[in-house]
């Protein structure tokens, strides 16, 4: 398997929510699992089906998680020489030129992506488009939507 980029953020969240799943949730299931067979005939114990269901979904998510971490690279942009570039891991605040709408995106792994916390993956046509500018570039984006153009505010490295 090969290599999966994260950030040092996003490798503490992953082990975070392995830790709750270990301790916590699989617990939990166990618990919901024994109350449910106590009820008696499990061939039509609707209880005991959603916690074995549960259980799958927990182990699988454990299971996915494990494989993750053991394939990380954990990846430092403050310790890159980048001359102020965006790269992997960077903070780029930019300007939609129509618009005049700013945002600031963090380029992260396919796995920690989540627009709604302007977490934007590495392969996502944004972040291709950010990669090796600087502040003052200008960027073409093509999306989906079309083309759109921004201008790179900021870079920073956190």
């Amino acid at each position: 398997m090969s290599t999966i980029p994260l950030t040092a953020r996003g490798a503490e969240r992953l082990q975070l929510e392995l830790h709750r799943l270990k301790t916590v949730e699989r617990q939990d299931v166990i618990n919901a699992i024994a109350e449910a067979r106590a009820q008696g005939d499990l061939s039509e114990n609707a209880e005991y089906d959603a916690a074995r269901e549960r259980q799958a979904f927990v182990e699988g998510r454990i299971r996915e998680l494990e494989g993750t971490l053991s394939n990380a690279q954990i990846i430092d942009p403050s310790a890159l020489e980048t001359d102020g570039r965006a790269v992997f891991g960077a903070t780029v605040e930019i300007e939609d030129l129509e618009s005049g709408e700013r945002v600031k995106y963090q380029i992260v792994g396919d796995v920690e992506a989540d627009i709604r916390s302007n977490l934007i993956s590495v392969s996502s046509p944004v972040a291709r488009a950010l990669i090796g500018k600087s502040e003052g570039d200008v960027v073409e984006v093509r999306a989906p939507a079309g083309v759109r153009e921004y201008e790179v505010v900021s870079v920073s490295y956190q």
